[in-house]
């Protein structure tokens, strides 16, 4: 299988820093044949992929965090080259969501026993994405974040609560034929099931169906909070009665505020901002439960 290891050498806490001995250790060169590359800076691993896809890889391997495995697979969509992940950033939530195992010498090991899978990519305003995006409170905290300097999940909670005054804003919805006007703190578009680290905002979220999750995260008191992230953390999101799931192939959004992240990339859209699926137009490599 010709591979490429793309690996960002600045994911999440480091855990990658010693990963060509671990891929020497743990891959099989004779089922895999690979080589590898490291990214230098954003957009990089689409560059990288792509390359990859039009050169007749059969298999692209992301090494980092979710920004990493979204900018890789952004690149192979469409083609006949598979994505596996190696989860080493804040929150690893599109690895954790295919049961990628979670120490790199195991997750390494566990590509050879991996089978391919077709699954769903994703679209607002024609920019693509594949795992948690949104709109809200989500694409406020990824706009903070992204100038910390300081990484990884603690990093994240430390940030989420500090920024919790933050106000519910308007927003109007259009999808299947019906129209609907509400305030809410964040609408969360979920292709795959959680943001990393086991917080499963759309615990039901299923990766191949032609459909997208919109969480849509209503207006309640700061006390409910302890509540709500209880939920989230426990995959009983869609139990809690301040949230509205809607699962539909499309949906378009009109906001005051059309700050979105895409894979925890911060975008300034346009409103008004249409978020949609492209059924099964992705190939992904991920461990055989069987």
């Amino acid at each position: 299988m010709k591979t490429k290891f793309i690996i960002n050498p600045i994911a999440g806490t480091g855990k990658q820093s010693n990963i060509e001995n671990s891929i020497l250790k743990n891959i099989d060169k004779n089922q895999f044949n690979y080589d590898i590359e490291y990214t230098s800076g954003p957009n990089h691993a689409t560059e990288i992929s792509k390359k990859a896809a039009k050169n007749n890889y059969d298999l692209v391997v992301a090494i980092g965090g979710d920004g990493t495995a979204s900018e890789c697979g952004i690149g192979l969509i469409g083609s006949e080259t598979s994505l596996a992940v190696i989860p080493c950033g804040s929150g690893n939530g599109f690895a954790y969501h295919f049961n990628v195992k979670r120490k790199i010498d195991e997750a390494l090991l566990q590509l050879h026993h991996n089978k391919i899978k077709f699954i769903d990519s994703c679209l607002a305003n024609n920019l693509n994405f594949i795992n948690v995006s949104g709109i809200g409170f989500d694409a406020h905290i990824a706009n903070l974040f992204a100038s910390t300097k300081k990484r990884g999940f603690f990093s994240y909670i430390k940030l989420t609560l500090k920024e919790l005054s933050y106000k519910a804003k308007k927003y109007k919805i259009k999808y299947d034929n019906f129209m609907e006007e509400f305030e809410a703190y964040a609408i969360v578009f979920a292709n795959a099931s959680q943001y990393g680290n086991d917080a499963r905002i759309a615990p039901n979220a299923i990766v191949d169906d032609g459909l997208l999750d919109f969480i849509i995260i209503k207006k309640f008191p700061n006390w409910k909070i302890p509540f709500f992230v209880a939920d989230v953390l426990r995959g009983k999101t869609h139990l809690n009665k301040n949230v509205k799931i809607i699962r539909t192939k499309n949906m378009l959004i009109e906001t005051d505020f059309p700050l979105v992240h895409l894979d925890g990339e911060v975008k300034n859209l346009s409103n008004k901002i249409l978020v949609e699926t492209k059924n099964k137009n992705f190939k992904v490599f991920i461990p055989d439960e069987k």
